[in-house]
């Protein structure tokens, strides 16, 4: 390692560690790089221009976000929590039950684990300690736990920023998401039985049986919006970044058109906030870009492999230990920059012990997302203390259950590979 990289290294750390973003850290840090080495800093420029002009996928993200945002000011996610309450409200812990379904359909259409804790998050959590039923934690810490599954059933922008870094099918990576997605969603409804059982949390008033197919109708067209998507990726018919485009398209004939519930105001409000995610985003992968450059330049992944390759670790081995290392690294840094700067250094080693990079991404994705609700970093869970004003320390206090049925659900994942790769399988895909 040269003292160029080492002072790199020792930036990013130090400007991370005193709470500033960590785009302006990578940054700061690659520029202290090229100076050091006596690089020009033109070469950030062309590697950051080449890196956006080869990457036509990454127009997906700011329209996923346009997609979400829609949705969130429409009416859409509340006419969806209305069908998600008929359809399991009347269980014991119904609304816990409400709360996982309703991350699992909203998944479908956003692929951001923050649209939905602070979009249809908020409204389920009013929706539980209002009922009085449940702690005002135990609600934040379930909607937390929830919204960790947007991102991994399809469309999820952390996938394309993964197939950015990897280079691997982003369609086989958003069919590797969904059984992922429906088991976090199964262990989680579980431990809200558990709990609900063991707490005596009261039973809600049951929605009539007479209403659900009404209920049905009014939800049917949002519903339409992750099969149209996978129709149009899967059935040829569109690449990942025209489907996002169909998306965003989509939610606003959906909020303006067809149900009415969305003004010019609200939509430039839209826009422009969706810019402003967008652009934060975009900082980070910019930075990421030139930080690639950087490990690459100093042949720190070839070096990795190489004395990996000299320890002889096997297949298993290694992927448990790098998912142990994301699941540190997830308590201090967001999924993010995990993808972008962490992840690729992994990627070289992966090809050289034939781990499938669909299985190993779809993995890494989980990992990360389980990340945004561990301690004490967990922006899910700021995010949440941020629109509801629940204390932070009664939301860490239940979300350890819920944490731990996550994992194992990714242990299961990692043991288990067909989990992931199952349904990639039956469109055609041949792991390697």
């Amino acid at each position: 390692m040269t003292l160029a990289f080492f002072l790199c290294l020792i930036t990013l750390f130090v400007i991370a560690a005193i709470g500033a973003p960590i785009a302006y850290a990578i940054m700061v840090s690659a520029i202290v790089y090229l100076v050091t080495s006596g690089q020009s800093m033109g070469i950030a420029g062309k590697v950051l221009m080449d890196g956006l002009y080869q990457s036509f996928i990454l127009l997906a993200v700011p329209l996923f976000i346009v997609a979400a945002n829609i949705m969130n000011a429409g009416t859409i996610t509340d006419r969806l929590l209305k069908f998600c309450v008929a359809l399991v409200g009347r269980f014991r812990g119904g609304l816990g039950h409400v709360n996982v379904i309703a991350s699992l359909i909203f998944s479908g259409m956003s692929g951001s684990a923050v649209a939905d804790a602070a979009g249809i998050g908020k409204i389920i959590i009013d929706m539980m300690t209002k009922s009085g039923h449940y702690s005002r934690g135990y609600a934040a810490a379930i909607t937390a736990a929830s919204a960790t599954i947007g991102p991994i059933i399809p469309p999820s922008i952390p996938m394309v920023l993964y197939a950015l870094v990897s280079n691997t099918s982003i369609g086989y990576l958003f069919l590797g998401g969904i059984v992922p997605g429906l088991l976090m969603g199964v262990v989680l409804m579980a431990m809200n039985t558990w709990l609900s059982h063991r707490r005596g949390f009261a039973l809600e008033e049951p929605v009539p049986i007479r209403e659900l197919p009404g209920l049905t109708i009014n939800a049917v067209p949002a519903l339409l919006m992750p099969a149209i998507l996978l129709y149009g990726i899967y059935g040829g018919v569109t690449t990942p970044t025209e489907a996002a485009a169909v998306a965003a398209a989509y939610a606003l004939v959906l909020a303006a058109v067809f149900y009415r519930a969305l003004s010019f105001k609200t939509f430039y409000s839209i826009l422009v906030e969706s810019a402003r995610s967008s652009a934060a985003i975009g900082l980070v992968i910019g930075g990421a870009l030139i930080l690639n450059y950087i490990v690459a330049s100093e042949n720190i992944p070839d070096r990795m492999a190489q004395a990996l390759v000299g320890i002889d670790v096997p297949p298993l081995v290694f992927v448990l230990g790098v998912n142990v290392l994301l699941l540190l690294l997830g308590c201090v840094l967001d999924a993010t920059t995990i993808i972008l700067v962490i992840i690729p250094l992994f990627i070289p080693t992966c090809i050289h012990l034939e781990i499938d990079l669909v299985h190993f991404g779809v993995v890494a994705v989980v990992n990360c997302m389980i990340g945004l609700i561990t301690p004490p970093y967990g922006i899910l869970l700021f995010v949440i203390n941020a629109v509801t004003r629940i204390p932070l320390g009664e939301i860490i206090r239940e979300i350890w259950l819920f944490l731990a049925v996550l994992i194992v659900a990714l242990l299961a994942m990692i043991l288990f590979p067909e989990i992931v790769l199952w349904l990639p399988r039956q469109f055609g895909y041949k792991p390697s």
